[in-house]
C-alpha cells in the first residue's frame, strides 16, 4: 500500500523525493524508468549497498521495495498513479491489452521460460546473479511463480503478498527436472483457469493486492509484463554468463503492448559485474520483506 496523506503539499514537494530499490527488481526499474521519463529528478537509494538508506526505509514502517517517498509521504512503485502523486505531476495512465491478449502473453512467457530452464546446466543454476542474491534456480523459478500467485488470488482468495513474489523456492523443487515441471503445471493450470472462468471474471473488481489499490486487470497486466521482464533477464544470463543462445528467443514483437521496462537489467548497474554473493538468499537472510523488523 501507500501512504499518501500530505501528497502534494508545498511543504512536502519541496523534501528531495527518494527512490529505494535493488538491482535486478523489475518493479524498481519500472518506477525509476517512469520518474526519468516524466523528468522528476529523485535520489537514487540501493537498499542492498546503502544501509543508511535501508534504515530510512525502515523508518518509513515498510522494507519492501520499490517505494518512491517524500519524507513521510510514500507510495509503491509498483502503482503509478500513486508515484505521480508523491512525485507531484498528473498521470494519465496508459491503455491495456485485453484480458484474454494478457491470457495469450503469459503463456508465451511461460513456454519461453521452461525452453530456456532446459538449456541451463545443472551445474549452473546456483550461480547468483550480479547486484543481488539471487540464483539463476531463483530466477526462473520467480517467473513461473508469478502466474501461481495471481491464481492463488483469484481461485482460491489467497492473499497477495510480498513473500508470494519472493524468488525462495520450496524445499520440494530440488532438481531442474522438479522446475520444468512445476512450470509446466503452471502453465496449463493458468490455461484452464482461463478455458473455465476467463470469460466470465469481472476484471474490473478490485485487485486486492499488497502494493495498492488496483483492479484485477491491472494485476493480470502486471503478472504478464513482470514475468515478461524476468524472462528477458534469463534471455540475458543464458547470452551474457552461459554463452548460451536461448531456444526461440521471445521478441519485442511477442512482448508488444506490455508496459516493460526500456532497460533488460538495470539503468544503473551493469549485468557485466560479477555474481554479488557465492550463495542466494533464503527467507531467513532476505534483506526486504513486508514486515518491519
Amino acid at each position: 500500500m501507500s501512504q499518501l496523506e500530505g501528497a502534494g503539499k508545498p511543504e512536502n514537494l519541496a523534501l528531495p523525493l527518494k527512490v529505494y530499490w535493488q538491482p535486478g527488481c523489475s518493479s524498481c526499474l519500472k518506477t525509476k524508468e517512469f520518474l526519468l521519463d516524466n523528468g522528476i529528478p529523485f535520489v537514487s537509494v540501493n537498499v542492498l549497498e546503502d544501509e543508511e538508506g535501508f534504515k530510512d526505509l525502515q523508518a518509513l514502517g515498510v522494507r519492501l521495495v520499490p517505494i518512491a517517498a517524500r519524507g513521510t509521504v510514500w507510495a509503491n512503485g509498483a502503482v503509478f498513479r500513486d508515484v505521480a502523486q508523491v512525485a507531484g505531476f498528473e498521470y494519465g495512465g496508459h491503455k491495456m491489452l485485453t484480458p484474454e491478449q494478457l491470457k495469450e502473453k503469459v503463456l508465451l512467457i511461460l513456454d519461453a521460460a521452461g525452453r530456456y530452464l532446459a538449456q541451463i546446466p545443472e551445474d549452473k543454476l546456483d550461480v547468483v546473479l550480479p547486484g543481488r542474491p539471487r540464483s539463476y534456480r531463483q530466477l526462473v523459478y520467480h517467473v513461473m511463480n508469478i502466474p501461481e500467485v495471481f491464481l492463488n488470488r483469484v481461485e482460491h482468495d489467497a492473499p497477495y503478498t510480498y513473500e508470494a513474489l519472493k524468488s525462495i523456492l520450496p524445499k520440494n523443487l530440488k532438481t531442474k527436472d522438479d522446475l520444468l515441471k512445476y512450470g509446466q503445471t503452471n502453465r496449463d493450470k493458468f490455461a484452464a483457469w482461463w478455458d473455465r472462468e476467463g470469460e466470465t471474471t469481472d476484471f474490473k473488481q478490485p485487485g486486492k493486492v499488497y502494493y495498492g489499490e488496483v483492479s484485477l486487470h491491472e494485476v493480470l497486466e502486471r503478472t504478464g509484463w513482470h514475468s515478461g521482464q524476468h524472462t528477458r533477464q534469463i534471455i540475458l544470463m543464458l547470452r551474457e554468463k552461459l554463452g548460451i543462445e536461448p531456444d526461440q528467443p521471445i521478441s519485442d514483437a511477442d512482448l508488444q503492448g506490455l508496459p516493460l521496462p526500456k532497460n533488460v537489467w538495470d539503468n544503473e548497474r551493469s549485468f557485466e559485474e560479477d555474481s554479488y554473493t557465492d550463495i542466494a538468499e533464503t527467507r531467513e537472510t532476505t534483506k526486504t520483506s513486508s514486515t518491519p523488523r
